[in-house]
């Protein structure tokens, strides 16, 4: 059982990324995916409205688990053997595992609020619905809990209003997208969306996300296991005709298999393309071409066949902004729909962020390169944020934290985070911290220290060990801990991030 906020929160600029442990364990690929997709966990926040609402956590203490809030109060005290499951942390709904037996496949559960009230008593059984991307971000569906009752499962708001009769074998989410569940009659499948309306009725025996998103659509299998595609709005794209319909979305054109070879057809059926490749990956955005491989290589072809980027590359792949990364020679580069070389193939992994258009490059000494539209190299040391919200970047370069706004100019951290209450400061190799008029308020006597959470604590570190203080600098805890093992640098009162950030869980050593 595993613990977790919404989709992809799971760092931010309020906690400190322990670069020394990165860089011993992580290749750059994977940094690129920690810093790309799920550093947003806590996003900066204006810690001043934050600091009269409660969020919950799980704890774990002395090998139980229980509960804890912003405040750093024991909510449920660590007394279960399972990790407690909290769907939503600005909700005190807690989901407790007990009395599991490893060797028969049960166990028994219940939801417990604030005050350790058991609710939905009703239920046999109530659980979370997980889900999880490629990365394996971890989240939970909206507003949503899977219940049982008389042997069957269905569905319930947070607020414990039924929204899908108890009727189906199980319910699941379809692993990757959001606001698509799976439910199961017999060995029968359908399709529920986060309201319990139903998609899909239960008569299939497969059924997969056809793009990255429910909007796109899902492919389909029946029971003489020939494939076929529906829409979000339940229409039927294609009929379940087809041996094989590859994961690729775009200009109302699909990748299928027929008599045993690949095509692409239109969505009346009719074939658009079946010669001159080995398989098509990706249809280009708003564009009559395809990302095709052929003997190994990776290429492009308009619809009508004629190749336009010859069979020359390791990979190709589209980004938001229909620029093209491309793989040479095992190093990444960017370039044109006419072939163009963008940008030099020096990376070992580029990402695009499309809301702030910028570009993210990785080196082979796991830095980060921040470069604009225009392909210039803007900025160089180790990503610790990119900011949709309040539009800035953060940067580890030299040892330092750095702040950018969306024309690279360098900005403090009052200018940054104005709804902070501490501010870090460094001073003669020390680290302390000041107001926002840049008055001292603690003295700089530690090590290293955090910049404030969203919840008002700071984490600072004096001879090798951590310990925290609260929104007004006093001490909480002393330096006690070591977290050489944490990639994350936490606290919530006395209770530190676990080493195992992919599950949000509090902890003491």
């Amino acid at each position: 059982m595993r613990q977790s906020k919404s989709r992809g929160k799971r760092y931010s600029n309020d906690s400190k990324l322990n670069y020394g442990k990165i860089l011993a364990v992580l290749i750059a690929i994977v940094v690129i995916i920690m810093f790309g997709m799920a550093i947003k966990y806590l996003l900066t926040y204006d810690v001043t409205k934050n600091l009269g609402k409660r969020e919950y956590f799980s704890l774990y203490s002395e090998n139980k688990w229980g509960v804890i809030n912003s405040y750093g109060e024991t909510v449920i005290a660590p007394s279960y053997a399972e990790m407690i499951v909290i769907p939503d942390s600005t909700q005190d709904i807690f989901l407790c595992v007990y009395e599991v037996d490893a060797e028969n496949g049960t166990y028994k559960t219940k939801a417990l609020n604030s005050n350790n009230k058991e609710i939905f008593v009703e239920y046999e059984q109530i659980e979370a619905l997980e889900n999880y991307d490629n990365s394996q971000n971890v989240w939970y569906e909206k507003n949503l809990l899977k219940i049982k009752k008389g042997g069957k499962y269905g569905l319930i708001n947070l607020k414990g209003k039924l929204i899908l009769n108890c009727e189906y074998d199980d319910i699941y989410t379809l692993k990757g997208i959001e606001n698509s569940l799976i439910t199961k009659k017999g060995e029968k499948l359908g399709l529920v969306d986060c309201t319990g309306r139903i998609v899909l009725e239960s008569i299939y025996t497969e059924i997969k996300p056809l793009g990255t998103d429910y909007l796109d659509g899902y492919i389909t299998r029946n029971e003489e296991g020939k494939y076929g595609v529906v829409g979000a709005s339940k229409e039927q794209k294609l009929q379940n005709q087809y041996e094989k319909i590859e994961q690729v979305v775009g200009n109302n054109l699909f990748v299928v298999t027929q008599d045993g070879k690949q095509k692409l057809i239109n969505s009346e059926g009719t074939i658009i393309l079946e010669d001159g490749f080995d398989e098509i990956k990706q249809i280009l955005k708003d564009s009559k071409e395809i990302i095709f491989i052929k003997d190994g290589r990776y290429g492009i072809m308009t619809t009508e066949g004629i190749v336009t980027i010859p069979n020359e590359y390791e990979e190709l792949k589209q980004l938001d902004n229909k620029y093209i990364l491309a793989k040479k020679d095992g190093r990444y580069g960017i370039i044109d729909e006419s072939n163009t070389e963008k940008l030099y193939f020096n990376y070992t992994y580029i990402t695009y962020n499309e809301d702030l258009k910028i570009y993210v490059a990785e080196d082979i000494d796991y830095k980060s390169s921040i470069i604009d539209q225009n392909f210039e190299v803007k900025l160089i040391g180790i990503l610790s944020e990119l900011n949709t919200n309040m539009k800035y970047i953060k940067m580890y370069i030299n040892g330092e934290y750095k702040y950018y706004n969306l024309d690279f100019e360098e900005k403090t951290n009052t200018e940054i985070l104005k709804g902070n209450t501490l501010f870090l400061s460094k001073k003669d190799e020390k680290y302390g911290y000041i107001d926002s008029e840049g008055n001292v308020v603690v003295d700089y006597i530690y090590d290293d220290a955090t910049e404030q959470n969203k919840f008002g604590y700071v984490a600072v570190q004096k001879n090798g060990k951590w310990g925290a203080l609260d929104k007004e600098g006093k001490e909480i805890i002393k330096p006690t801990y070591s977290l050489d093992n944490n990639i994350v640098i936490d606290f919530i009162g006395k209770w530190h991030l676990g080493e195992d950030i992919n599950m949000n869980y509090y902890c003491e050593k």
